[in-house]
């Protein structure tokens, strides 16, 4: 199957060249929370682009999302991921980092550990991380919920021994601590993550092109 994986882009004011930043989607698609995440890392001096990994089945919003992650192919998202990173590049973005949320997150680390062409990963609460634990061709920054209901203790103790020094875990927080406007949003995690991210992200991404 040819690849042509729709994606949405945020720009940033600036011309390119930028530093660029993919975003996966959680398990429910891409949704307007992933979307604003886009803007707001855009509003940061970012191209951040999201690919839509349902585009196989219809695409996000199409059908029973539950169905359509049960079928999604780890080769077939890493497939995806490849192209969503040469778009990146082709639209004017330098450095490459990925983030991704959920099941995104695992697809985020995935990514980083089969040798794709990114220069940072930094995943959120990826579940299935401690089954596929490997080493990153790029630098890390994970990020979990101390009491995250999908994601057990012992998973993620085993990320953060693999990776000592590059998890960090909010005791206060559980899954989808990052998801404004819902439930399990927890201002004091996110507000912490989102600026370690950047953080993370300006080192790795933004001062090496600067250098």
């Amino acid at each position: 199957m040819d690849i042509a994986v729709p994606y949405f882009l945020a720009r940033p004011s600036a011309a390119p060249p930028w530093p660029g930043v993919v975003v996966v989607m959680e398990g429910n698609g891409v949704s307007v929370q992933l979307l604003g995440v886009c803007e707001r890392l855009a509003a940061e001096g970012y191209a951040a682009i999201a690919p839509d990994l349902f585009w196989r089945f219809g695409g996000s919003g199409t059908g029973d999302f539950m169905d359509y992650m049960s079928r999604l192919g780890t080769e077939d998202v890493l497939d995806d991921l490849s192209f969503t990173i040469a778009e990146l590049r082709r639209a004017g973005a330098e450095r490459v980092g990925i983030t991704g949320f959920c099941r995104g997150g695992f697809y985020a680390y995935t990514a980083a550990t089969h040798g794709l062409d990114l220069q940072a990963a930094a995943p959120f609460y990826g579940g299935g991380i401690a089954q596929e634990l490997g080493a990153p061709s790029c630098p890390l920054l994970a990020f979990f919920g101390a009491r995250d209901e999908y994601i057990s203790t012992d998973d993620i103790d085993a990320v953060v021994a693999h990776h000592p020094g590059l998890v960090v875990v909010y005791d206060d927080a559980g899954h989808g601590f990052m998801r404004n406007g819902s439930d399990s949003y927890v201002e004091s995690a996110a507000t912490d993550a989102w600026s370690r991210l950047l953080t993370f992200f300006d080192e790795h991404l933004k001062s090496s092109m600067r250098a």
